[in-house]
């Protein structure tokens, strides 16, 4: 990672000679794409770093084409000879995500979803005779070839796993049926893939799109599903339908024709089923193969939201198998198995958390009857404390948090951590315990084992709503997390 962030910042001083006076790390999005944010006096900048020179490609190449019908894209300043890294403009840190979880279901919040849609259909509609598909990662097309591929992946990562009876002929033969219905839609223009509010930016109250290189030609109804049945954003189905409604108006604006509602919706419906298998599929790979805690924690809503679609959307094609298999998935018995044990204030557990120095202070005491709980040793992870700007700041100032998440394996030792404390936690809830220990250290207690202590924390409280004591030893910090 320093070498990447050197490589970035020779990269930017070979584009301006303006002096950077601050450089941060972002969060990574999808992919392996990496993030810089770059601030002069007058100016700041995004830089990105990324290996996959196809995907770089398709983004540059999207960008330019669909700028030249005003698309709300952003600028690209410079793009380094080799294609792995470029500068573009930066809009802010505020998400449409951002601003709904800011400000909840108000008239700017939906405002912001409308202009969303307005301008999707017109990047969609008049972009479409811009792009050179020959460009796109993958596919060129989102068809039939790819639903099935996307069912496929629902198949084998969530329901296959629950090993529920189906008759397998019967549900390729529905997915096929399914595949062939959506496929022969009217309407195929560029199709943005990803259209979430994770990926539209808010910046002096307009909307701006970023995260669009695996876009395709592919139907209108994919990428207003993608938004409007987006599990974060949880919107009301009275927004979805009025969104929808809108976003219908302004198609028809564009074309300067009517849509046949009836149809467009009964497609959009079924695409709105393909997004939500999606969901379970990628929860499904993640949580029940890779023993991913977080994708598994989400699987109830997921199914939550594919039951009430369910009981109150209509496809317009039938599937009596798949059907068949999608009522069972959602009935309360295997919701159930994925729902943990959630505490209450009845419950007398307690799990006091530590962060400690191995050089400073040693083990903790465990003062309770229990004699002691889980200690986890953070050393065999990079030390953030080698690298001077490291130095005087702890794993709860960002871009140590930046540096551990990203540079670090911390991501795959707490996974590790979850699955063996979140057994211990159910247990000790079932059985009606009273303590639990659990202690991170690190060298210096101050960066490794304080950003474990503190994600631990965080994820105890989400997925059990237990009680915390939460101790930074050398950091001198103590903190109680009840209900």
């Amino acid at each position: 990672m320093p070498i990447v962030a050197e490589n970035i910042k020779s990269f930017f001083k070979s584009y301006s000679s303006s002096e950077i006076k601050n450089f941060e790390t972002l969060p990574k999005s999808g992919g392996d794409r990496i993030y810089f944010r770059i601030i002069t006096d007058d100016k700041s900048y995004i830089a990105t770093y990324n290996e996959n020179i196809k995907e770089n490609t398709a983004f540059l190449e999207f960008t330019n084409r669909l700028r030249k019908i005003k698309a709300p894209l952003p600028e690209i300043y410079v793009v380094h000879p080799d294609k792995q890294m470029y500068l573009q403009e930066d809009f802010g840190n505020s998400s449409l995500l951002d601003k709904l979880e800011e400000n909840g279901l108000n008239e700017y919040v939906y405002n912001l979803f409308k202009k969303s849609l307005k301008e999707l259909a017109w990047l969609q509609i008049k972009g479409d005779k811009s792009i050179n598909y020959n460009f796109c990662i993958t596919s060129k097309e989102f068809g039939r070839q790819a639903i099935m591929s996307d069912l496929l992946y629902f198949k084998y990562y969530f329901l296959d796993p629950l090993k529920i009876a189906y008759d397998k002929e019967k549900l390729i033969d529905d997915f096929e049926a399914l595949s062939t219905y959506l496929d022969h839609v009217k309407n195929k223009y560029f199709m943005f893939r990803d259209f979430q509010s994770r990926n539209i930016f808010i910046k002096n109250d307009e909307v701006h799109f970023i995260d669009y290189q695996g876009g395709m030609k592919g139907a209108l109804q994919y990428d207003v599903a993608s938004l409007l049945w987006q599990a974060k954003a949880n919107l009301p189905d009275d927004w979805k339908n009025s969104l929808l409604e809108y976003y219908m108006d302004c198609v028809s604006k564009i074309l300067n024709k009517s849509l046949d509602r009836v149809r467009f919706i009964s497609q959009y419906n079924g695409y709105v089923l393909i997004r939500l298998l999606q969901v379970l599929g990628a929860y499904g790979f993640r949580g029940l193969f890779e023993r991913k805690a977080h994708f598994l924690i989400s699987i109830p809503l997921a199914l939550t939201n594919l039951k009430w679609f369910l009981e109150n959307k209509e496809t317009g094609i039938a599937l009596p198998e798949f059907e068949r298999v999608l009522q069972l998935i959602v009935q309360d018995d295997i919701v159930d198995k994925f729902r943990p044990v959630q505490a209450n204030e009845a419950t007398p557990l307690i799990v006091t958390i530590n962060s400690f120095s191995y050089l400073k202070t040693g083990y903790p005491k465990d003062v309770s009857d229990n004699g002691g709980g889980f200690v986890f040793d953070c050393r065999g992870l990079m030390n953030p404390g080698r690298f001077e700007e490291f130095k005087q700041v702890t794993g709860r100032d960002k871009p140590v948090i930046d540096f551990l998440e990203q540079q670090t394996k911390m991501p795959d030792f707490l996974n590790s951590v979850y699955n063996l404390v979140d057994i211990a936690v159910e247990d000790y809830i079932n059985r009606g315990f009273s303590s639990l220990m659990i202690n991170f250290g690190c060298t210096g207690g101050q960066h490794r084992s304080v950003y474990a202590a503190d994600a631990l924390t965080r994820h105890l409280r989400n997925k059990f709503q237990v009680k915390i004591d939460l101790h930074h030893i050398e950091q001198n910090i103590h903190e109680q997390k009840g209900f």
